[in-house]
């Protein structure tokens, strides 16, 4: 019998899993005194940690899966394969099972409903694929061995456990992605604890709830980077042509604006259909083809507030063109 392709890296996760016992590495020590000192634990909570810490499976294969997340190692041609005919008519879905939510989010955070959908549509598929690694081990395999961003996981490793505590959870069974992300909105451990609403009223913050991953975007693109909180009616990228070679040097698909549209227009490299003031600051975006070519956008504010989100061109491309495919279709299905 032929296994489903989904659950082949599922299945070799699990059959490359070892016990490490984590509790013993010479950094979970720091990481517990962290948390009684900074994060006020008890020795109950500690021997909480200990525990989970004991239980925890090691998977060094998801630090391969980092390293080569689609986003670095693919073709734009293959990777906007994402925004596929599903995704587009699960945002529409979403958009009308939930519009109260939206229409709330958009109002107190001016984040259009298209484009909260479209992250959890590139993100979870709408809730429906949340992850099902662990996310204690995936925290702890990266945040004790990952080569380069281990600081970053073991944060986020002891985040996680301050939010098990406040949120009654046991750390042995919450599962999420392979960099430890969690519910419908994959919020890691920090901004989930940080960003995250109660948007239904149920009393608790549950991202792997639909409402609350909705209001939690809206608010995440707000209060995440306050220096790139969402721009309300302002659009995230113009297309361009290219009209002479970029000099060497040219920064394409970085993480910040880095030129001004009149003094990038006037060098003749690139044209764009829509007029902008001469001081909009403007990213340039390239993005390559299967053939050879590439394809070419200016990225404003928002689109670089999408990829605090995930700091890659090709998602915040991938969310930024789901989210107009989804606001096309609602409107030529409007009565």
């Amino acid at each position: 019998m032929r296994l489903p392709l989904a659950l082949v890296p599922l299945l070799l996760l699990c059959s490359s899993a070892a016990h490490a016992d984590y509790s013993g590495h010479p950094k979970a020590a720091p990481l517990l005194e962290r948390l009684r000192e900074t994060h006020g634990f008890s020795a109950r909570d500690l021997d909480m940690v200990r525990g989970a810490l004991a239980q925890a499976q090691r998977l060094p294969q998801l630090v391969e899966m980092e390293q080569k997340a689609p986003e670095r190692t693919e073709t734009w041609t293959r990777y906007s394969a994402r925004i596929d005919e599903s995704r587009i008519t699960g945002g529409l879905a979403l958009l009308r099972d939930y519009q109260p939510f939206l229409d709330r989010a958009e109002e107190e955070f001016g984040v259009p409903p298209a484009v909260i959908a479209a992250i959890m549509g590139i993100e979870t598929r709408y809730g429906r694929i949340t992850g099902n690694i662990r996310v204690l081990d995936a925290l702890a395999t990266q945040g004790f061995e990952h080569p380069t961003r281990s600081v970053f996981f073991s944060s986020e490793l002891e985040q996680f456990f301050v939010f098990c505590r406040d949120f009654r959870k046991d750390p042995t069974s919450i599962r999420g992605s392979y960099a430890g992300a969690m519910g419908a909105a994959q919020f890691m451990p920090s901004n989930y604890l940080r960003l995250s609403l109660d948007y239904d009223g149920s009393g608790g913050r549950d991202l792997w709830t639909l409402p609350d991953a909705i209001g939690s975007i809206g608010l995440y693109f707000n209060r995440y980077r306050p220096s790139q909180a969402w721009r309300r009616g302002e659009p995230l990228v113009i297309p361009a042509r290219l009209l002479a070679p970029l000099p060497p040097g040219t920064e394409v698909n970085g993480k910040a604006t880095a030129y001004n549209a009149g003094a990038l227009l006037r060098a003749g490299w690139l044209a764009v259909d829509v007029e902008l003031p001469p001081d909009t600051p403007v990213g340039i975006i390239q993005l390559p083809l299967d053939d050879g070519r590439y394809e070419y956008w200016l990225a404003l504010h928002n689109f670089y507030t999408v990829m605090t989100y995930n700091p890659r061109t090709f998602y915040a491309m991938a969310v930024t063109q789901l989210a107009q495919r989804i606001q096309q279709r609602l409107a030529a299905e409007a009565p």
